[in-house]
């Protein structure tokens, strides 16, 4: 009973016209008299509260389909085709509530991005005594404790020798980051395995993360309101309509010609072409693992120009991957693995996680590890075997300079065995095997502009950018600089990405694609489009879907109008009785709905995704070097 009673208050003109259709059904097959008073009532009313609406939107400045709507519904009423008026009735209201029921869904109430909001501090007093307070009344200059795993909730200077935290919300760096005694700390970093203190240097709306949440509140409510397709066809298709009428009736100078050009110009072509066919482009979308979330979308898809893509977690895995071994002279690199494995299998780090993965990924065996302890800055050691084994990222472990440096984008993870480097691990954020044909896919497709904004250095941004064939790379970019680079880029802009600082350029743009499988939240919430599988080309086929469902969108319409404006000269002549008009309307609107219908196909020729990835050469080329002793190198 509640889901009616919501049902009626949320589409009161769709649920009154179900109801006088049902009720009225019956009341004819009865031979009731008046029941075409009934019908012919009711549609009136509604034509006058679409006519008040239609008034104050021209008070607005906008035209649609309404007046078109009108006049059909009160004409097919004059003529006696209460059925026909109620029809018209039902199509356009059924037609407004798909489309109004879409757009609600694409609300963001960035719900994700509050929940991943630090709400609490912990504020140490002169005795150096946390207590819990609300971030909103942290004052600069008060100390903090921010313990391991906690996200940091304002801006500071940290006083601990050492921290390190993952920042990938705010910069898109999929690496831990070091900062040392006296530098910064972004508020939205995550804290690593061990307490720190800092001195706030902001109050908590000033930070860095706040600051983020109000860029995608700003842009938000920024965003212009999508004008619905119907509108744009409804005004040529209006005046087509009523000059018709009125040559019929200057012509043969009798009214009803006018009641039967007018009855086969009914809207339904235009109310149902566009929303079954987005509807069906949104369904094809979700079988494909794409979440389309509103009609709009698929329109502005269609049109994209430029295409920005973020780098980690989008054009990269987001998270620290070994790419290579590097050891010494006569040192066997799974041995070092093993070992190394063996101890940081007792370290929270994410970098000890990675290696301890590799390990398990290449099925090396794991030894135990005795007498295991880890030291902030430096790394983790213990007993192996009899040996002391040392594993860490610092410099500290490579005393006599053996080691290379690292290359862009990858970070070594030295290994000393008795007290002698015996190798390295280079971690690095791997490209995705998709992520060169997803860029060709975009350009294939007809975009412009594919461009990479990113928060990473320019070496690492530029050598991915290489890799997959994009050429306008932006580096070193915080949240509100990126929001600045999707402002000035070549519109319509479709924006890709997957965590916290990617959320105000989703929003920004004109189609935000948030990278949902692995991403966060607030960036799936702030998007118009979610990819919902861990691979980035479907990113570039959601243009595909967009460009054919509006194509068939296109085409549906057209030949709804065309067989209307074919039926409006033939009622011209007077051959065609009101009510035959009527029912070859009723074939039009069939006609219109199947064709809309093959939005929800795939076109002829189109080729399966699975077919698309099956055929990429970086997957073969990455299947061919999966092997450990693939990535072992002589330092």
């Amino acid at each position: 009973m509640n889901k009616i009673v919501n049902f009626f208050k949320r589409y009161p003109e769709l649920a009154a016209t179900l109801v006088v259709g049902i009720t009225a059904v019956p009341m004819a097959l009865a031979g009731v008299e008046w029941v075409q008073w009934y019908v012919s009532g009711f549609a009136l009313i509604l034509a006058a509260i679409l006519a008040w609406d239609m008034v104050k939107q021209i008070m607005g400045g906008a035209w649609g389909i309404d007046l078109l709507a009108i006049t059909a519904i009160v004409s097919t009423v004059l003529v006696g085709e209460y059925w026909a008026a109620l029809i018209v009735c039902l199509m356009l209201s059924g037609g407004e509530s798909l489309e109004d029921y879409a757009a609600e869904r694409a609300r963001s109430q960035l719900t994700g991005l509050l929940e991943g909001a630090p709400t609490i501090a912990h504020v140490l007093d002169e005795n150096d005594v946390p207590r819990d307070a609300d971030i909103d009344e942290v004052e600069v200059g008060e100390r903090i404790l921010v313990r391991p795993g906690e996200v940091i909730p304002v801006d500071g200077v940290l006083e601990s020798e050492v921290a390190y935290t993952e920042e990938s919300s705010l910069t898109g760096e999929p690496l831990p980051v070091e900062h040392k005694k006296g530098e910064e700390v972004l508020s939205g970093g995550v804290n690593g395995s061990e307490a720190i203190v800092m001195k706030a240097t902001a109050r908590a709306a000033d930070s860095a993360y706040q600051q983020i949440i109000e860029l995608v509140r700003e842009a938000q409510d920024s965003k212009a309101p999508v004008v619905r397709l119907a509108d744009k066809v409804a005004v040529p298709f209006t005046i087509i309509s009523f000059i018709i009428a009125g040559v019929a009736f200057w012509i043969s100078g009798d009214p009803v010609r006018i009641a039967q050009v007018l009855v086969v110009a009914t809207p339904c072509p235009l109310l149902l072409a566009a929303p079954v066919a987005f509807l069906g482009g949104m369904n094809r979308a979700a079988k494909e693992g794409i979440i389309v979330k509103d009609s709009g979308t698929l329109e502005r898809l269609s049109k994209i120009k430029t295409v920005a893509m973020d780098k980690t977690g989008t054009l990269t895995y987001g998270h620290p991957e070994l790419v290579k071994i590097l050891v010494g002279e006569g040192v066997d690199g799974r041995d070092v693995l093993a070992k190394a494995a063996a101890v940081e299998s007792h370290s929270a780090h994410p970098l000890a996680a990675a290696v301890v993965s590799a390990a398990k990924e290449f099925d090396v065996s794991i030894p135990s590890a005795s007498d295991v302890s880890e030291t902030s800055g430096v790394g983790v050691s213990g007993k192996v075997d009899g040996k002391l084994v040392e594993v860490g990222s610092g410099r500290v472990l490579d005393e006599d300079g053996v080691a290379p440096e690292p290359e862009p984008g990858q970070i070594l993870i030295h290994v000393r065995i008795d007290k002698k480097w015996v190798g390295a691990f280079a971690m690095e954020d791997s490209l995705r095997v998709d992520a060169a044909i997803t860029v060709e896919s975009f350009k294939d497709f007809g975009v412009e502009h594919v461009i990479m904004i990113t928060g990473d250095a320019k070496g690492t941004a530029e050598s991915v950018a290489n890799a997959v064939g994009i050429n306008e790379v932006y580096p070193s970019l915080m949240p509100k600089q990126k929001v600045e680079v999707i402002e000035k880029a070549v519109h319509p802009v479709a924006a890709i990405g997957d965590g916290v600082n990617d959320a105000p350029v989703l929003t920004t743009a004109d189609v935000g694609i948030a990278m949902g499988a692995r991403g966060s939240s607030a960036a799936s919430e702030s998007a118009d489009v979610v990819v919902m599988l861990d691979d980035i080309y479907r990113a570039a086929r959601s243009v595909s879907i967009g460009q054919r469902t509006m194509k068939i969108a296109m085409q549906a319409i057209g030949i709804g109008v065309g067989l209307s404006v074919i039926l409006m000269l033939i009622g011209a002549t007077g051959v065609m009785p009101a009510v035959v008009g009527a029912f070859m309307q009723e074939v039009v609107d069939l006609a219109c709905i199947l064709w809309a219908l093959l939005a929800a196909r795939p076109g002829r020729g189109e080729v399966s995704i699975d077919d698309v990835l099956a055929e990429n050469p970086a997957k073969k080329e990455r299947a061919q070097r999966d092997s450990l002793d693939a990535l072992v190198q002589r330092a």
